[in-house]
């Protein structure tokens, strides 16, 4: 499923947190072009992966997937 807004939201809190792409990759553990495909909402994040971004940009789930917009 493709999901463009949960993208758009991934990178406006990844840029207000200051990082690159390459740095929240290497924080997640993955390869850059695997992070750039979430940012581009071509593919989801996993479970796992959802609750470590939201740590590192210190953001809710909810947020990011759009249920709140807070």
């Amino acid at each position: 499923m493709i999901n463009i807004e949960v993208g758009k939201r991934l990178k406006e809190c990844r840029k207000a947190n200051k990082l690159t792409q390459r740095e929240i990759s290497e924080m997640l553990g993955i390869v850059l072009q695997q992070y750039q495909t979430y940012e581009s909402g071509r593919y989801q994040l996993d479970y796992e992966k959802l609750i470590k971004v939201c740590k590192i940009l210190n953001v809710s789930a909810d947020y990011l997937l759009g249920i709140t917009d807070i």
